[in-house]
């Protein structure tokens, strides 16, 4: 297996499909591995780090309250993110698809990264089978897949590449700079995240050239349609991450037998919905790398995300 301190986020940028396809196969682990077994999620520590959870703004709560608020965003993060490898998915495989007759280790890439995928989604099943049995309480959640997939794949296929290459910097960025290094959080939790990274840090890179590559092929006015779709996409996922703080302000209840008051209620969705929009949306928007990216098909394009990136900070 390769060493965690080989996957470093290459600054933009001299990726290639054969180096990068390289990486990824000396990356060896199973779910099996991973999460199972003897290994059990400790409800007596934190999942989430406080950077992505934000629970303890709600001085409201009481510290058990706030650590079973953070377990339950634990378990909306990894199901979320399972939910957004959904749409990957049947994205990459296409792009994989239609490059059949060109570079050899481009459609190999391109089908690690599928099969990567489809672990993750697997790997984060598995994840919610035991929190669920270890919880004890149901906790709702935004989807299903079968229609948040048909509402993003229909948007301009440069939309939806640019909103894959923002999520694969953003989880490289909450593993680096809340993750890594935080001894307070569940190890098991903790491991999921990191053998997650380790995957992503290949992806952000295939990522990138496949944004780079669509955006080639497309004119100018093409791609400033485009980008206005990309942000469509954003908005749209926006609207499912206020449901989905409602969802767990209703878990949080359920799990303790809490009823906020009406004000309190309002401040918990409040701050609840914008840590959604920081971890999944403006952590990605603002990340260097992405940015770059953007700069380098238009710099109008890195000055409008700056812009409006600031909604979801």
């Amino acid at each position: 297996m390769i060493n965690e301190s080989q996957i470093t986020e290459s600054k933009y940028h001299h990726y290639t499909y054969r180096d990068t396809l390289a990486a990824s196969e000396k990356i060896r682990w199973r779910v099996e591995d991973i999460i199972g077994r003897d290994q059990r999620l400790d409800f007596t520590k934190p999942f989430m780090p406080e950077a992505l959870a934000r629970v303890e703004q709600l001085g409201f709560l009481t510290p058990a309250e706030r650590l079973v608020l953070n377990q339950i965003r634990g378990n909306g993060y990894l199901c979320l993110f399972g939910l957004l490898e959904e749409v990957i998915l049947p994205f990459v495989l296409d792009h994989a698809r239609a490059r059949l007759d060109e570079d050899e280790y481009s459609v190999r890439a391109f089908l690690q990264f599928a099969s990567e995928e489809a672990k993750h989604i697997h790997l984060f099943r598995r994840f919610s089978e035991e929190f669920e049995r270890g919880f004890g309480t149901q906790c709702a959640l935004i989807g299903p897949s079968a229609e948040v997939a048909p509402a993003m794949l229909s948007h301009h296929p440069l939309a939806v590449a640019l909103i894959v290459l923002q999520g694969e910097w953003m989880s490289q960025r909450h593993y680096i700079e809340s993750v890594r290094d935080n001894q307070d959080l569940d190890p098991l939790f903790k491991s999921l995240l990191k053998h997650h990274w380790m995957e992503e840090a290949q992806h952000a890179k295939l990522d990138t050239l496949m944004v780079e590559e669509m955006a080639a092929a497309y004119s100018r006015s093409e791609i400033e349609g485009a980008f206005e779709e990309y942000f469509e996409i954003a908005s749209f996922l926006d609207g499912g991450f206020k449901q989905q703080a409602e969802f767990d302000l209703e878990s949080l209840t359920r799990a303790t037998g809490r009823t906020l008051s009406a004000s309190d209620r309002q401040k918990f969705i409040e701050v609840q919905h914008q840590a959604y929009r920081w971890t999944f949306i403006g952590s990605g928007m603002t990340h260097e790398n992405f940015l770059a990216t953007l700069e380098s098909i238009d710099p109008a394009l890195r000055r409008r995300a700056e812009e409006a990136s600031t909604a979801f900070c």
